[in-house]
């Protein structure tokens, strides 16, 4: 298909007018768009609609008890966040293994998102941090939003249940409670520049040796990222003492779902998932 028309709002609501009528195609950072439109597995809609300019969808503030994470903020502008690295040091840490400096500086978090990738970076963490995504349209003429959560959001490899008529304006993050534990893992042929042959995030409350409110995320071994309930339910209350972290490592790799690709089999995989649970656990308990 031809792109007719390109537009480059300003404001949020001249994005959402530009994206009446379901044709359009969203152009953020464009580092997953431009290849894929170029490759034939994302055809471009007869309007093409830059939205880099729209002020309302770029930064980081905290109101309300979370954090509110504009769908423009590149992953560079997030590891330089005091706020992310204050109180979701995770999402951080995920954004330290995406890619390379360059795409990091272009590539926006709503952009990563609704790639809706398996084994994407910042999806496994914000799985495991309970986010949600915040959605915007113009069907009637006045703006309208809807929130949905993250887990919720993804639904396959490159679908999501955004509706073509809307944009995703921001991520929204639960502040974290007082005791919280965060740890995330990913294993690839390199650290960076790589796509995960897993991924891992925890979240929890830790009240001494044991852990509350627990949260495994996995990446890369499902169609969409994935919580892990059997190891969730595993740790849930119990003091992480060494069956309990066996239990749950075991528990992990059950759940897990993966396929076998390039970047590794789907044995490969669980026995990763397996391994690098108990090894996380294990930095958990003794720090």
């Amino acid at each position: 298909m031809t792109v007719d028309t390109y537009v480059a709002p300003k404001r949020l609501d001249e994005a959402l007018e530009a994206m009446r009528g379901g044709r359009a195609t969203i152009l953020a950072g464009g580092t997953d768009l431009m290849p894929q439109s170029q490759s034939g597995k994302t055809p471009l809609g007869r309007r093409l609609v830059n939205v880099r300019r729209v002020a309302e969808l770029h930064g980081v503030v905290l109101a309300n008890g979370a954090l509110h994470i504009g769908a423009l903020t590149t992953i560079s502008e997030l590891m330089a966040s005091e706020l992310v690295r204050r109180h979701l040091p995770i999402l951080g840490e995920a954004c330290e293994h995406f890619a390379s400096s360059q795409i990091r500086n272009a590539a926006t978090l709503g952009g990563n998102v609704c790639n809706a990738s398996p084994a994407g970076d910042t999806l496994v963490p914000l799985v495991a941090l309970g986010a949600a995504v915040e959605l915007a349209s113009k069907p009637n003429g006045a703006v309208s939003t809807r929130t949905v959560p993250l887990a919720e959001f993804v639904v396959g490899p490159g679908r999501t249940r955004r509706e073509p008529m809307e944009l995703l304006t921001a991520v929204l993050v639960p502040l974290p409670a007082a005791g919280s534990v965060q740890r995330f893992y990913k294993f690839g042929t390199r650290l960076g520049l790589d796509i995960s042959a897993i991924s891992l995030g925890l979240a929890a409350v830790r009240e001494g040796r044991t852990l509350r409110q627990v949260r495994l995320a996995l990446g890369a071994v499902a169609p969409t990222p994935m919580r892990s309930p059997g190891a969730e339910a595993a740790l849930e209350g119990r003091p992480l003492e060494t069956g309990v972290i066996e239990a749950a490592a075991a528990a992990a790799r059950d759940d897990a779902r993966p396929i076998s690709d390039v970047r590794a089999s789907a044995w490969y995989r669980r026995e990763l998932v397996h391994n690098m649970v108990k090894r996380m656990l294990t930095d958990v308990a003794e720090g």
